[in-house]
Order: C-alpha cells, then sequence, then structure tokens
C-alpha cells in the first residue's frame, strides 16, 4: 500500500483530470492478476479522439544468445497496445479517447513513405520504434516538421547530441545515461578498475565512448580495452560451450589488475559468456551481467508487478525493455492530452515541455523531459539476469536541480542545438 500511495501521491493537483489520471491508476494497481477491463473501443459521442501512430520496422537481428529467451515479432507493439487501454481507462472518465495506429515495415521496405503518407492524414503523435537512420529520415520529412515523435528504440548518444531534433523525444535511456549509471555503481562500491571488453558493432562503439565518458567523469579508471576478434562459430552446437570456455580466458588473461570487467556487447556476440569464464574471478557489468536497464523482468517496486502482470495478462509473455518505453511513449501522450484537454502535436509538445508535466513510469518518481537535448529523465535499474541489485542515481551524487540529471549529458555538457 505505501509503494502504492508513493507512486500516486504525485499525481494529485487538483481538476477533473488529475482526478480521473488518479481514480483510473487506483483501479489499474488494485487488480495485479486480472486483465485491464475493456474501455470503449468506439470514442463515444461529442469525446475529444487522439490518435498514436506507432511505426516500427522488422529489422534483422541476431537470435538470442539463450534458449530462455524467445524471439520476439511484437516487441515493442504490445506495450504500446497495453498504454492504449490504460489511456483509455483515464479518458472515459472525462470524455476523451485514444487510438493506435500502428505501421510496421518489412525487413527491406522504406518506412518513410508510410509514414509521410500517415502524417499527409494529420496523424503528427509518432511513437517510434526506428533505429537512428530511419528516425532521422522520418523526423526530417517537411510534412514532420510540427510533429512529435516519441524515440523508444536508439540509445545513440548521437541523436541527442549533434545530430538531435526538435520534434524527437527520447524515452529510451542513451549510453551515457547507462554508462553512469553503472560507474555510479561502481564507485560506490569501490569497484574503480575497469576491464573493457567490446564487440565491433557501431552499438558497441558507441557504448565505449559512454563507458570512457563515465569513468573519466566519475574518476574511474580503464586499464584495458580489448576487443572480441574470435569467431563466434556455432554456439549452440554440442561442443560450442568448450570453444567459448577456450576463448574467453583467452580474451582476458594478462591484464593489469582489475575490479570488474565491462562489457560493449550491444550486438550480443559474446558478453553473455564472459561470465564465469573469465582468467581472473571477477563480476560483469555493462551489456551483459549486471546491465543498466530503462526496465526489467524481475522489477516489482512502486507497484512495478501490477504492470508487469497487466502486461503478461495481455502478450502472454514477460515486458522487455522494449515494451516498456513503448508504453511509456504511449502514456507521455495520455497523460498530456488527459490534463490539457488538448491534443494537437503543437499542443502536446507545449506541455511535455512545461513545467506542469510529469508522467508516471512505476519508478517513484514523476518522470520529465530535458529541455536541452529532449531526454526523458528517468532512473535507471541495475539488474542481474534474474533480480534486481540497485537503482540510480546512487546516494550521495548530488545536482542543484534533478538527481536524475547527474546520468547522461547534463544541459552543460550538451552539443544538441536545436536551431540547425
Amino acid at each position: 500500500m505505501r509503494q502504492r500511495l508513493a507512486h500516486m501521491a504525485w499525481h494529485v493537483k487538483f481538476g477533473s483530470a488529475a482526478v480521473a489520471t488518479l481514480l483510473a491508476g487506483w483501479l489499474l494497481a488494485g487488480q495485479p492478476a486480472r486483465a485491464i477491463p475493456e474501455a470503449p473501443t468506439e470514442a463515444p459521442p461529442g469525446a475529444l479522439v487522439t490518435k498514436i501512430l506507432y511505426v516500427g520496422k522488422r529489422y534483422a537481428e541476431p537470435p538470442p544468445l539463450s534458449l530462455l529467451d524467445k524471439i520476439l515479432s511484437d516487441e515493442g507493439a504490445q506495450g504500446a497496445r497495453l498504454a492504449i487501454k490504460e489511456n483509455n481507462m483515464t479518458g472515459r472518465l472525462v470524455e476523451q479517447h485514444f487510438e493506435l495506429i500502428e505501421v510496421v515495415a518489412g525487413e527491406k521496405e522504406d518506412v518513410v513513405p508510410k509514414v509521410k503518407a500517415q502524417l499527409d492524414e494529420g496523424h503528427g503523435l509518432i511513437v517510434a520504434d526506428l533505429e537512428p537512420s530511419d528516425l532521422l529520415a522520418v523526423a526530417d520529412l517537411a510534412e514532420a516538421k510540427g510533429a512529435v515523435l516519441f524515440n523508444v528504440r536508439s540509445s545513440s548518444d548521437e541523436l541527442r547530441q549533434e545530430q538531435c531534433r526538435s520534434n524527437v523525444f527520447h524515452i529510451i535511456p542513451n549510453w551515457a545515461m547507462r554508462a553512469d549509471a553503472l560507474a555510479q555503481y561502481l564507485i560506490w562500491k569501490k569497484w574503480r578498475r575497469w576491464l573493457v571488453v567490446h564487440g565491433t558493432t557501431p552499438g558497441d562503439k558507441d557504448y565505449v565512448a559512454a563507458i570512457r565518458r563515465a569513468a573519466q567523469k566519475f574518476g574511474a579508471k580503464i586499464v584495458d580495452e580489448r576487443p572480441y576478434e574470435f569467431d563466434a562459430g556455432s554456439r549452440r552446437t554440442d561442443s560450442g560451450h568448450q570453444q567459448i570456455q577456450t576463448q574467453m580466458p583467452l580474451l582476458t588473461q594478462g591484464a593489469p589488475e582489475y575490479d570488474v570487467i565491462f562489457a560493449a556487447d550491444v550486438g550480443e556476440a559474446f558478453g553473455d559468456y564472459l561470465m564465469f569464464r573469465t582468467y581472473e574471478p571477477r563480476p560483469v557489468v555493462g551489456s551483459q551481467g549486471l546491465q543498466a536497464v530503462a526496465w526489467h523482468r524481475s522489477f516489482e517496486q512502486y507497484a512495478g508487478t501490477q504492470l508487469q502482470n497487466r502486461f503478461e495478462k495481455q502478450a502472454k509473455r514477460v515486458m522487455t525493455e522494449r515494451d516498456f518505453t513503448a508504453w511509456l511513449g504511449v502514456r507521455v501522450v495520455g497523460e498530456a492530452v488527459t490534463r490539457s484537454a488538448k491534443n494537437t502535436p503543437a499542443d502536446v509538445k507545449a506541455y511535455i515541455l512545461s513545467k506542469d508535466f510529469e508522467v508516471a513510469g512505476f519508478k517513484g518518481v514523476g518522470l520529465t523531459f530535458r529541455t536541452w537535448d529532449h531526454q526523458m529523465r528517468q532512473p535507471i535499474l541495475l539488474s542481474g539476469p534474474r533480480a534486481l541489485v540497485s537503482i540510480s542515481p546512487q546516494d550521495g551524487f548530488l545536482h542543484q536541480k534533478y538527481l536524475t540529471d547527474t546520468l547522461g549529458f547534463d544541459e552543460p555538457e550538451t552539443k544538441c542545438r536545436f536551431n540547425k
């Protein structure tokens, strides 16, 4: 009960929209084992109708290293669908209705014409489950100038720095936030010496850059950096474990004394195999081992269990990070429209950048956006494979305004210039 009160208390700002949000939140939080009651599928007469566009693409992705993780074809979309139900639970109390339009391009299709057609129809509130090149191509459309895009997939720092766009808001944490969240915990543990082991994909290189930045920012030392250059081969064959058992000691032996291995393996080529196979007995953090994430299947604090249960009831599987960020993107729109009673992209953008906006994300504090790069401020979960370990920001890391601004690029550090 105390967790629910902590999660909901900051909602109370008086007015019909706030009361509706509060009532709906209590209704949802009180149903941990049941599906959300069905909201009307059609807009009631006279309701304010808000249409949200979910845009995705079936990118070629490697299969998970572990058979415990299944290949998903609806990742992200399921989170958006759940959020639409929740938006309508609140909306029906204040004569508002929300609809989700899903546009998903095939692996070899160009997603831009599909989005352009939707923009021509006036659908300018977009949850973008896209890689950076496609996200920028959509954001730079002339028709998208007045749209609002919520990035729920890419952690690229460049999208928040040199390649920032004024019509793009970032729900998912960037690499700098993730590296800083882990760095704070490692400093708190006095594990200041890091051996960095990385892959060669663009994401791996971005994460390594963020790790270097975090080490300098918080006073840690990278004792060595080592690329993974082995041929992964057939890792799921009968003899695959023998190959890996030989590779990992070779990869990690002979390094200067270190406290942890900081893995940067965004493409999941080798990181899971570092654990228990390194030359020295050391913990693994980063893209595998202890990870910094926006959401994790083990998280249950601040009524997180209720969200996990509702999602599993709907999707018949656990909620992934991308499901959560897509859910949160749709909820941002719902929160803004419910409270402001306005639903044009310009009105939504103005409200979410105002001092009045914050959205519940089951993390104990209201989540807001940074004005200088449109990154969402949020606590970062530090989780092992099966259990939550900690939440950053860590105690003792202070900021003059928002503790969450100790994670990632603070305003004095930003290279984002929206006027360009």
